[in-house]
This record gives C-alpha cells, sequence and structure tokens, in this order.
C-alpha cells in the first residue's frame, strides 16, 4: 500500500502540494472567526482557491485548490483578516485546541491566548510539528478527549487541572496564568528530558511510557473530569452544532453560515462548526454540504479527498463513502481511505476500505495502514460485508 508519513502538517505559510493544487492550513486564533472574517475567509477560498474549505480535527481550516502563482494574493487576504502568523515557526508551533463549547466561567481563551504567546518563544522551536495543547477545561465533563495532545488543561470538579498526556492525574492550577505556566513549563521538560527522537518526532504518551516522569512540582494528584459523549449536530445547550458533510463545505456554504451567525464562529476538531447562541438551523435552510440532523448516515463515514486530487490515492474515496453510508449500521463508522496513511481517521475503525488500483481492500477493527481481511473489492463487495 502506498503513502508515506511526512511528520508535519500544512499551514498559511507553508503550504502542501497535491494534485488539485496547493493546501493551504489556517489556524483561526481561539478557534473562532467573528461572521464578517468568516465570510471574507469564504471569499478568499472562492477567489484563490477551488472554493473547497476543509475542517480538519485539529479544528483548522484547509483551503484546496490553491494555484501557486495566487498564494501571495491569497496570504496578503488572510493577513487582512487577522488569519496569519508572523512567521511560518511560529505558525508551526501554535498548535492549541480549545473547546469551542465553552463558557467565561474558567477564562479558557486566556489560557489558550497565553499558550500561544507562549510558543512563540524560540525556546520551543525543538517541539515536533505535531506536539500540541489541548485546553478542555469547561464546567462538567471533557468534550476533547479524543483528540490528541501532549499537554492538557482539563477541569476536575470546581477546579482546573494540567495533565501531561499519558499520565492519568495532574496538578490543580488556580488561574489562567498558573494553566500557561505549569503547561509551557511541561513542554520544557519535554524537550530537556529527550523526547524528541533523531528524526524530530516524539509524543509525550510516549515518554512517559519510557519511564521517565515530570519533577514532582509539574505533576499531581487530581483526576479530570469523565468525558462527555461525542457532540453531534444540531441544537444543544448554548447554540447550535453545523456538521460539514466528509468534513468539506464549499465557500458558499460558509458565507451562509457566517450570516446566520450570532457571535463568532468556533470551529471544533469535530468537523464541525459551533455557533453560539444560535437555537436552530432554520436560517440556514437547506445548503448543500451541512448537516443539521443528529442521523444523517453520512455521520457514520469518513473519507479523504482520494483520487484525484490526491496524487498518492489509489482511487476515488469520496464517491465510495456516500454511496456506502446510508449501509453502515447506527453505532458502527467506515473510513474509506485513498492510501495506507489514513490521513481523515489515523486511527482504527469499525470498517476501513483502502482503495487500491481503483478497488477496495478492507480492514475490519484496525487502522487504513493494518492488514486487511480482504482484498481487491467492488463497492457492492464491500457493501455486502458491511451490511453482513
Amino acid at each position: 500500500m502506498s503513502g508515506a508519513v511526512k511528520g508535519w502538517c500544512p499551514g498559511a505559510h507553508r503550504p502542501m502540494t497535491a494534485a488539485d493544487g496547493l493546501i493551504v492550513r489556517v489556524r483561526p486564533p481561539l478557534g473562532a472567526l467573528s461572521p464578517e472574517t468568516a465570510a471574507g475567509f469564504a471569499a478568499l477560498a472562492a477567489r484563490w482557491g477551488s472554493g473547497r474549505i476543509e475542517l480538519t480535527a485539529r479544528a483548522n481550516l484547509q483551503l484546496r485548490g490553491v494555484r501557486p502563482g495566487a498564494l501571495e494574493a491569497l496570504l496578503a487576504g488572510l493577513d487582512a483578516l487577522g488569519l496569519l502568523d508572523a512567521d511560518p515557526a511560529t505558525e508551526a508551533r501554535r498548535n492549541v485546541v480549545l473547546t469551542p463549547f465553552r463558557d467565561d466561567a474558567r477564562d479558557l481563551e486566556a489560557v489558550a491566548a497565553g499558550l500561544a504567546e507562549g510558543l512563540a518563544d524560540p525556546a520551543f522551536a525543538g517541539l515536533p510539528g505535531k506536539f500540541g495543547f489541548v485546553v478542555d477545561a469547561a464546567p462538567g465533563a471533557r468534550a476533547l478527549t479524543g483528540v490528541s495532545g501532549d499537554v492538557r488543561v482539563e477541569g476536575s470538579g470546581p477546579a482546573m487541572v494540567v495533565r501531561p498526556d499519558g499520565a492519568p492525574t495532574g496538578r490543580i492550577v488556580t488561574d489562567a496564568a498558573e494553566a500557561v505556566a505549569l503547561a509551557l513549563a511541561l513542554a520544557r521538560w519535554f524537550l530537556a528530558a529527550g523526547g524528541v527522537g533523531p528524526d524530530g518526532r516524539g509524543r509525550m504518551r510516549a515518554l512517559l511510557a519510557t519511564g521517565a516522569l515530570p519533577p514532582a512540582a509539574l505533576v499531581g494528584a487530581a483526576t479530570p473530569d469523565p468525558a462527555a459523549p461525542p457532540p453531534r449536530p444540531g441544537p444543544r445547550a448554548g447554540g447550535l452544532c453545523v456538521a460539514a458533510a466528509l468534513g468539506e463545505m464549499s465557500a458558499d456554504a460558509l458565507e451562509r453560515v457566517a450570516r446566520a451567525a450570532d457571535d463568532a464562529l468556533r470551529v471544533t476538531p469535530f468537523r464541525m462548526l459551533f455557533l453560539p447562541r444560535v437555537a436552530s438551523g432554520a436560517l440556514l435552510g437547506d445548503v448543500a454540504g451541512l448537516i443539521l440532523d443528529p442521523d444523517d448516515p453520512l455521520l457514520r463515514v469518513t473519507a479523504c479527498v482520494g483520487a484525484p486530487d490526491c496524487a498518492e490515492a489509489g482511487g476515488a474515496t469520496r464517491g465510495a463513502a456516500r454511496a456506502l453510508a446510508p449501509y453502515v449500521r447506527p453505532g458502527s463508522h467506515l473510513h474509506v481511505s485513498g492510501c495506507a496513511k489514513g490521513c481523515a481517521r489515523p486511527g482504527p475503525a469499525p470498517w476501513t476500505l483502502v482503495a487500491r488500483g481503483g478497488r477496495f481492500d478492507l480492514v475490519a477493527g484496525g487502522a487504513a495502514r493494518d492488514a486487511p481481511a480482504a482484498l481487491d473489492l467492488t463497492p457492492d463487495d464491500a457493501r455486502r460485508r458491511i451490511q453482513g
């Protein structure tokens, strides 16, 4: 199976080349866009890209189909909207995911902003590209337990804790400033303790698994709150979740969402947008590619862009995912991947199809990189397996 893992993610300053043009990833500050900024971003996607916008599992937005000759104009537009970091190094280190389901009780925006500011320090230049921070301390339950992160700021009853990923407990902090200081101190320890391998990669969980332990001042015995159920599209406490079918929406769809928003749109790591203080999707109408029904079968499938837009893909993916979605049983999931990298879902799924030569290999209960249980299937073959 094809697919080399590159170990870095595209950014705005450092786009990635794909068969359909450049992929430009944008990390909205605090994971939010004002309605005006969202509309401006949609206009840039339509003018300088293909008009296709992807929502990522790191609460970022990706523009596809950007022509190399249009990159300079696109970056100028992003800068005017306040969506461009000062330089590639700062952009790469600002890997912070903030829970979209927050209130003002714990000043979590101050935590995320403090982390982003602190990570601009060149002392953190050695952090791996995938090393990230998760701010998930909304009172009651953690919404981001399935989101990858190396240092986690979470709730623990009435308190807020900072926990290195891979440790069951964390240290209680009293306010946002202390949370930022402790989280950054854990990142410094990770670097000093040899968490980064010769290839420039490394994760906190892997370092702790070797038996390395942070100093006593950086750890604690507070257990984080339980995990919340995965969010679903539609109304929820505090607002409305709008999902993007297969993680992609058009520029026109984003512009429509911006018009319906009452406040800043929050980009989630669930390939959804959260609209605070919006009670229903009535203002959205029927917009292609947007999902408000929590039982929509398309929520039971994930798929990467596939061929022809990705040169490494062994075949088309999203058409197959759409066709097979109605046959995936509620509670199950199907991942259709163009290659063994499994970009759309790196972890396991009940069913994974990997495109190869225009057909599919089927992995049962594993990830795209795992050994297949069946080879060379047509979509109809795969449907019968999934149904059975």
